[in-house]
This record gives C-alpha cells, sequence and structure tokens, in this order.
C-alpha cells in the first residue's frame, strides 16, 4: 500500500518530478561516463600506456567534483518536492494517518525516485560514453582494442552512490517531516520573513562585497609563480565578496528604484521591486553558490576546450620531431616511409669518463636546440636556436643539456675531437640520429613505431622518454582527458545549478499564489502579471549568471601561464550556457505561471 501511494504522489506531481529527473539522469550520466573512462582495466594499461595515468587522474578528479555539486543540487531538490508535497503529508497526519506510516512513505518516494533516475541515467550513460570513448581514442590517436563500454564496476559504484545520497536525503525528510507539527506543515508557506532594517550596515555591506570582489580579480592577475597564495585568497575575497554583494549591494539597488516613483509607479513594478527585495534577501546563500558554480563550470567549459592548444605548445617545445639511438630493420623500415624535412647523425665513442664526438659532424650539420623563455604571466616562448660547439662541451649550458638527455650515459661529460683522433679513441661506438619530418601530425603514427621499436632495454626507454614524441603522446592525453572533463563536467554542473534555482524559485510559489489572486481580483490584467513573473524570474537568474560571467573573465587570466590564448573560442561555451540556462529560465517561468496563476 506505501508504495502504491508513493506511485501515485510521484504521478500527481509528474511535472515537478520531470524536472527533477532531468538533472539527476544528467548527474548519474556523466557520473557513469567518467568512472568507466577512468577504471577501464584494458583501455588504461593496455591501450593507453602512459598517459593513462593522467587520464586516470583527470576523470577521477571530475568525479569527485561531480559527487560534490549533485549533493549540493540534491538537497534543493528534495527542499522543492517536500515544500510541494507537506501539504498533502500534513493533511495525512491531521486526517490520522501515523507519523511512522508518513515517514514510510517519504522514505519510499525519495528513494524510488533516486533509483529510477539513476538507473535511467547508466543506460543512458552506455551511448554517451561510447560516443565520447570514440571521440576520445580518435583524439588521442590510438588504435584501441580493450575499450569495455558497459563495465560492471561502473555501473556498481554509480549505483552505491547515488543509492547512499539518496537513501541520506530520504531519512533526512523522514526526520525533517515527520518532527513538524501538522499546523506547521499546513502553513509553513505563510511564516513570516525576517527583514534587517539596519540600512547604515548593509550599506557597509555593499561597499565590503565590491571591494572585496575587485581584490579577488586583482588577485588572479598576479604572476603564476605565487599560484599558492593566488587560489585560496582569491577564494575567500570571491565568495565572500559575493555573498555581501547579494546580501546587501543588490537590495540596495532595489530601494533607489523603488524611491524613484516615476519609474516604480508604473505598471506594477512597486509589486515586482518587493517581491525581488524579499527574494534576494532570501535567496542570499544560493545566489552566490550559484554564481560560483556557473563561473566554475563556464570556466571548466572553456579552459578544457583550450587545452587543445597544448598539443600546438609541445610540438614547438623541441626542434627534433624523433631521435633514433638503435637502428634495426623494424625502425630502419618505419624511417624509409616517412617524409623527412632533415636529417643529422652524430658519431660519438663513449670511454668510462666520456662521450666523445667527431666535430665534423657538427660542423657538417649544426645540432640546434629550442630556448625557452617566460616573462611573469605571460605564455613562454621557444626559440630555435644553433649550438655553438664551446656550449655543447661546457657542463649546465642549456645546449649541453639537451643534447646530454639524448643519449645513453648522457651523464658523462662530452667532449669533441678531430676525425682523426676520433679514429684513434679505443671505446663503444655509438650513434644519435635526430629527425624532422615536414608534417609531424601526419607522420605521428610511423614515428611512433619508430620509437616502441627502439625500446629493448630500460635504459632505452629512459632516453626516448625526453623526445618530442613521448611528450607530445603525454600532452595529447592530457589535454583530451580535460577537454572532454570540462566541457561535461561544465554540462553537468549547468544543469544542475539552474535547476537548483529553478526549484528554489518554485519551492516559493505557493505562498506567492494568494499575492497574484488579491492582484488579480482587483483587476490587474493576466497578461501584466506574467511580465512581472518574467521580469523577477529573469533578474534572479540574471543576477548570478552576471557575476559568474565576470568572475570567468578575470579567473581565466590564472591561465596565461599554462595556455597560449585562454581566451581564444570563448564565445562558444558563453553560446553553450546562455542557450541552455535560457531554455531553464523558461521552464521556470513556465511552472511558475502553471502554480500561481491557476484559476
Amino acid at each position: 500500500m506505501i508504495w502504491k501511494l508513493s506511485l501515485t504522489g510521484i504521478k500527481s506531481r509528474l511535472k515537478d518530478y520531470a524536472v527533477l529527473f532531468s538533472g539527476l539522469v544528467v548527474a548519474s550520466t556523466i557520473f557513469y561516463m567518467f568512472l568507466s573512462l577512468a577504471i577501464n582495466p584494458g583501455f588504461m594499461s593496455k591501450d593507453i600506456n602512459a598517459p593513462g595515468q593522467y587520464l586516470s587522474f583527470i576523470f577521477g578528479f571530475g568525479i569527485v567534483l561531480l559527487a560534490i555539486i549533485t549533493f549540493v543540487y540534491l538537497v534543493y531538490a528534495n527542499s522543492f518536492l517536500l515544500s510541494m508535497r507537506q501539504h498533502d503529508y500534513g493533511m495525512f497526519m491531521m486526517l490520522g494517518t501515523k507519523s511512522s506510516k508518513i515517514g514510510l512513505l517519504i522514505f519510499c518516494e525519495t528513494l524510488l525516485t533516486g533509483i529510477l533516475a539513476t538507473i535511467l541515467g547508466i543506460v543512458v550513460g552506455f551511448g554517451l560514453t561510447a560516443l565520447v570513448s570514440k571521440l576520445l581514442i580518435s583524439s588521442l590517436g590510438l588504435h584501441i582494442t580493450h575499450f569495455q563500454m558497459v563495465l560492471p564496476n561502473a555501473i556498481l559504484w554509480t549505483l552505491i552512490f547515488f543509492v547512499a545520497v539518496f537513501f541520506l536525503a530520504s531519512l533526512r525528510n523522514v526526520h525533517k517531516l515527520v518532527r513538524s507539527k501538522v499546523i506547521d506543515l499546513l502553513h509553513e508557506s505563510q511564516k513570516p520573513i525576517k527583514i534587517r532594517r539596519k540600512n547604515g550596515l548593509r550599506v557597509v555591506e555593499a561597499v565590503l562585497g565590491i571591494l572585496l570582489l575587485a581584490a579577488g580579480y586583482y588577485i588572479m592577475g598576479i604572476a603564476a609563480n605565487a599560484i599558492f597564495f593566488i587560489i585560496p585568497a582569491a577564494l575567500v575575497t570571491i565568495v565572500a565578496g559575493s555573498y555581501f554583494t547579494f546580501d546587501s549591494f543588490f537590495t540596495l539597488i532595489i530601494n533607489l528604484l523603488l524611491k524613484k516613483k516615476n519609474f516604480a509607479y508604473h505598471g506594477i513594478r512597486v509589486f515586482t521591486l518587493g517581491q525581488l527585495k524579499f527574494r534576494i534577501r532570501d535567496y542570499t546563500r544560493i545566489l552566490s553558490v550559484i554564481s560560483l558554480l556557473f563561473a566554475l563550470a563556464l570556466g571548466a567549459i572553456t579552459v578544457g576546450l583550450n587545452f587543445n592548444s597544448l598539443k600546438n605548445q609541445a610540438l614547438v617545445s623541441d626542434y627534433y620531431d624523433a631521435q633514433i639511438v638503435q637502428n634495426t630493420p623494424a625502425v630502419q623500415k618505419n624511417v624509409d616511409k616517412l617524409d623527412l624535412k632533415s636529417k643529422a647523425t652524430y658519431h660519438y665513442v663513449e670511454t668510462k669518463k666520456e662521450l666523445v664526438f667527431k666535430k665534423a659532424d657538427f660542423d657538417k650539420k649544426p645540432f640546434k636546440y629550442i630556448k625557452f623563455s617566460q616573462h611573469g604571466n605571460d605564455f613562454p616562448t621557444y626559440t630555435p636556436t644553433v649550438a655553438k660547439a664551446k656550449d655543447l662541451v661546457t657542463p649546465g649550458n642549456s645546449a649541453n643539456t639537451r643534447l646530454s638527455m639524448m643519449l645513453l650515459n648522457g651523464t658523462k661529460k662530452i667532449e669533441m675531437v678531430s676525425p682523426a683522433k676520433f679514429n684513434a679513441i679505443q671505446g663503444q661506438k655509438k650513434f644519435v640520429t635526430l629527425i624532422r619530418v615536414k608534417d609531424f601530425i601526419k607522420e605521428y603514427p610511423n614515428l611512433m613505431k619508430i620509437e616502441k621499436a627502439q625500446m629493448t632495454s630500460p635504459l632505452i626507454s629512459r632516453v626516448l622518454s625526453n623526445t618530442k614524441l613521448f611528450t607530445y603522446q603525454v600532452v595529447l592525453g592530457f589535454a583530451s582527458g580535460f577537454e572532454f572533463m570540462g566541457f561535461f563536467l561544465g554540462i553537468a554542473f549547468l544543469t544542475m545549478l539552474a535547476s537548483t534555482l529553478m526549484f528554489k524559485v518554485l519551492s516559493g510559489a505557493a505562498s506567492d499564489k494568494v499575492r497574484y489572486e488579491m492582484l488579480y481580483k482587483i483587476g490587474t490584467r493576466e497578461k501584466m502579471l506574467r511580465r512581472s513573473i518574467r521580469n523577477e524570474i529573469g533578474v534572479l537568474f540574471a543576477l548570478p549568471g552576471v557575476l559568474g560571467i565576470i568572475d570567468v573573465l578575470f579567473g581565466l587570466r590564472l591561465f596565461k601561464a599554462l595556455l597560449p590564448k585562454p581566451y581564444m573560442g570563448i564565445w562558444l561555451p558563453f553560446l553553450i550556457f546562455i542557450v541552455l540556462y535560457f531554455i531553464y529560465y523558461m521552464v521556470t517561468v513556465k511552472l511558475y505561471e502553471n502554480i500561481v496563476l491557476k484559476k
């Protein structure tokens, strides 16, 4: 019987539960997708190799962030659903239903909603994981044979997490409602809101909020080497500044508008401004949190998409595209397939203390390397430089260091001698061949084959870990992982923060219904009431959105040292967010109108 009542309760509020379902399905879908990519055993150990460690960390970090925002989202979602059903529960209790039965009913409804949403999210996650894995594999340029789309461990942990969260939410709902008095459940929406009237303190708080935000924005422009100061300082100032701004600054603006009688008394603006004044003071915490999450979500997508530019950085960070320290038939076969731009071979003899090179090889084809320089927060510059012979034999010199990293036993001192002396030196004769190709991206598969064919010993593998090829492969996995994590994490954040604001607005709709009925009875046209609703909810959506966008525009300066153009392509994530945010705004307006204007 209890389960039947639970299903009936969900059915009676199907539209409200549909909104909750959409956010939960998105959360569980992306949660499963991140898990399946992060803990795919064959994918990480056999197909990804070295960069897989970075991908596991990236997607694991995304899972933690998603778990946090999901928990916050569920708190507000449950508050909304409770506000919609508490009158019904009060009626049940007034008619004699035992509180234990009501508690069981609440528990069943909440848990059933979570389980259904999670199962649907996992099913959708199968398809999304398949799509994302193909895009990720394509970006990594890999041949994948061990990736599992349906991963039992990922399914199990997704179910465990969401069932645990909903179990706790169910207990919280039971505790809150069962311990409430019947009169409180029936008239919760009619409780008055306490308003502070200390205008002087409010002005001080508003000024402090603006100053704290300005300080936070300034701090994010400090040189990146002070990152351990920047992050906590900016976090404290911007969080506190956002709270004070919503708590007092916007309220002062509304008070000023109310004093302008020509503006305030046009139509029913005075009513709309009064509604906003009460709302903003009551919504201070949620608006502050949403503005910060909005900034994080928008920043995650913007930075994630721009991480793709790190691949270009890897391409210019080393002058040579590949190096050969062991020539075998397999290596030579793949070298013959390359469209070469240049090829230089340097012969040397390894003695007990030195690596002796034939100077004529460097005279014929000078050794070149990339000179690195950086100023402040600016993106580093990479300059191709021709190494002089004296620089190559000077320990600690950048040219000497770069050449040593390319050699077997490169810790020994480097010397250069004439061909005659070189031929007379006793020791193990070796060589290093440095290759440049006309198109690195096109030749990337063959270059990878050349590198893998040489890895026959730990020493050679250690030397080849310093090549452009290895760096590019690591950056490719790192950038691709962040790109996908940023995009999907941003979408999940936006979905849940917009849903949270929606639930917060709708949770007060029942108490607003009386006010709109009163306006309608005294002759206010329905068209004017709808305009007032659109304006009121529009301001509530716009304020955290605008502040979040400002946070992002200043916050992206933190990435100047990491990304060449952190603001590049910023219009795309902004457009995605504005469209999705507007859709949630329109849905909120429609649901709110159905509650307060229902005849």
